[in-house]
C-alpha cells in the first residue's frame, strides 16, 4: 500500500522548477571566469598604501583585503580566476603565490596573475577599469567562458556569486550589476543607480556629488558594489567599442555601464539576494574600507561581542596565507602584573607582557612590552610596542617600533604634527613617520 500523500500537479511543477534552478546554480560557476580588479592604489588610505596596492592591505588580524573576494569565488564554485594588477603589486603577488596556489590546474582551476598587457601601446598601462579587462581580452577568450564576472578586489563582504549568476541568466539580462543600500551621502564615493519595479536600471551616476535617494527611502541610495556579471560575447563587444572610442575614460562606472543602461540592458542585483549567511534578518554586510576611518572601524567591529561579519563561519571560510607561527602568549611583567584584555583579536606569534589591551586587533608577531595601555588599536604584523606606551584610536603599519612611553590619542594637535590624523581623530603611524618623532 502506498502511504505517500498525493502531490498536486502545481506542487510537482514548483518542485521541478526548484530542482532546475538548483542544477543551474551549480552549473553556472563552471561556465564562468571571474576577473578581479586589483590594480588600484586606494589613495584615501594615505601612507598605508605607499608600498602596497589597496587589495593587498592587511585586514582582520590575519587576512588581506583581496582574500574576501577570492574566497567568495572559491566558495561559490568559481575556480577560474584572473587577478589584474598594476600599482606596487609585489606584496600582493607574493601573498597570492603563497596563499592561493592550492587550486588544481589539472582540473582546469587557476588563479592567473595578469599585469598590464600594454595592448594599446607599449607605453600605455591600464587606462581605466574596463581597459584593464580589455588588455587581457585574448587571454580571457582562451578560457572560453560563457559568462564573465568582473569583481572589485578591495571590498569586505560575503556573497554567493552563483546566485547572482542565476539571477543574471534567468532574468535574460546581458549585464547584471551588484548593488547595496548605503546611507545617501556615502554614495558620493560609489556609482549610484535608479531602478524600476522589475529591477531594471534606469539611471547610473558615477560618484555623484548629490546622490539621489531611493523611492520611499530618501535617506538611502542604491550603490554599485563594483561587481558585474556579463554574457561573455556581449562584454567583448562592449570592450572593443569602448577601446576604439577616443572620448571614453575606459571605465566601467563612467562609460560601459551607463551605455548598457541607455540600451535598457542592465539589471540590478541587490546584495540581500545572495549575501552570506542566507536569509539573514539584518542588513547584509558590505564595507568599502577605502579611508583610514572606515578601515579602522571595520577592523574594530570584528573584535566586538557580536560582530556583523562572522569570521568564524566554517560553512563560508575566508582563505588566506598565514605564516606558521607559535600561539599567542600572555605573560606577567617583571613585577608580576598580568594586565587586562577585553574584546581583542590577537593572532599567532604575538607576545603580550603585563599590559592592558581593549577593543583592538593585533596581527601576527606583534610584541607588546610591559605597562602599555592600548585601546581601539589596529596593529599590523611585526610591530614592537615599547614599554609604557599609551596608544588610543590608532592604525599602526607593518614593522613599526613604537618607542617606550610614546603617547598617541590624547593630544590631537600633537598627533597631527607627528603622524597622519583623520578628521575624526584616527591616527595612522608608519615607520617613516616614526623617523621624525
Amino acid at each position: 500500500m502506498d502511504l505517500q500523500q498525493p502531490t498536486s500537479t502545481w506542487d510537482g511543477r514548483e518542485r521541478r522548477r526548484a530542482t532546475d534552478r538548483t542544477f543551474l546554480a551549480q552549473q553556472l560557476p563552471r561556465k564562468t571566469v571571474a576577473m578581479v580588479l586589483a590594480g588600484g592604489r586606494g589613495s584615501r588610505l594615505h601612507d598605508l598604501t605607499d608600498r602596497r596596492a589597496k587589495p593587498g592591505v592587511y585586514f582582520g588580524g590575519k587576512f588581506r583585503i583581496i582574500d574576501f573576494v577570492l574566497s567568495n569565488c572559491v566558495n561559490s564554485g568559481i575556480r577560474r580566476i584572473g587577478v589584474l594588477t598594476q600599482y606596487k603589486s609585489h606584496s600582493l603577488l607574493r601573498h597570492l603565490q603563497r596563499g592561493w596556489n592550492f587550486l588544481r590546474g589539472e582540473a582546469n582551476e587557476f588563479i592567473d596573475l595578469l599585469p598590464a598587457q600594454q595592448r594599446v601601446d607599449e607605453s600605455m598601462w591600464y587606462r581605466g577599469t574596463s581597459d584593464a579587462i580589455y588588455q587581457s581580452i585574448d587571454i580571457i577568450k582562451s578560457y572560453e567562458p560563457e559568462y564573465i564576472l568582473v569583481l572589485a578586489g578591495d571590498h569586505i563582504y560575503k556573497m554567493d556569486y552563483s546566485l547572482m549568476l542565476l539571477d543574471h541568466v534567468t532574468s535574460g539580462s546581458r549585464c547584471t550589476v551588484g548593488c547595496v543600500e548605503v546611507p545617501r551621502m556615502e554614495g558620493t564615493a560609489l556609482g549610484v543607480m535608479a531602478i524600476d519595479d522589475r529591477r531594471r536600471i534606469t539611471a547610473f551616476l558615477e560618484k555623484p556629488q548629490d546622490p539621489p535617494g531611493m523611492p520611499g527611502k530618501p535617506d538611502r541610495a542604491l550603490g554599485s558594489m563594483g561587481i558585474y556579471a556579463f554574457d561573455a560575447d556581449y562584454l567583448y563587444h562592449l570592450l572593443e567599442e569602448d577601446a576604439a572610442d577616443a572620448a571614453s575614460e575606459h571605465d566601467f562606472g563612467k562609460n560601459v555601464i551607463p551605455r548598457v543602461v541607455r540600451e535598457g540592458g542592465a539589471l540590478a542585483h541587490p546584495l540581500a539576494m545572495s549575501s552570506v549567511p542566507y536569509n539573514q534578518p539584518y542588513e547584509p554586510y558590505w564595507r568599502d574600507v577605502g579611508t583610514i576611518d572606515a578601515f579602522w572601524s571595520a577592523n574594530l567591529d570584528l573584535a566586538s561581542n557580536i560582530p556583523t561579519l562572522n569570521l568564524y563561519d566554517r560553512d563560508w571560510p575566508i582563505w588566506t596565507y598565514q605564516e606558521q607561527l607559535p600561539p599567542a602568549k600572555f605573560v606577567p611583567d617583571e613585577t608580576g602584573r598580568h594586565g587586562v584584555t577585553a574584546n581583542v583579536i590577537i593572532s599567532g606569534g604575538c607576545v603580550v607582557e603585563g599590559s592592558d589591551i581593549t577593543e583592538s586587533v593585533l596581527f601576527s608577531s606583534v610584541r607588546v612590552h610591559s605597562c602599555c595601555t592600548i585601546r581601539q588599536a589596529v596593529i599590523m604584523p611585526g610591530c614592537q610596542i615599547g614599554r609604557g606606551a599609551r596608544l588610543s584610536k590608532v592604525v599602526i603599519d607593518r614593522g613599526c617600533t613604537i618607542p617606550d612611553g610614546l603617547v598617541v590619542g590624547e593630544d590631537g594637535d600633537e598627533d597631527a604634527r607627528r603622524f597622519h590624523r583623520s578628521d575624526t581623530g584616527v591616527v595612522l603611524i608608519t615607520k617613516e613617520m616614526l623617523g621624525t618623532v
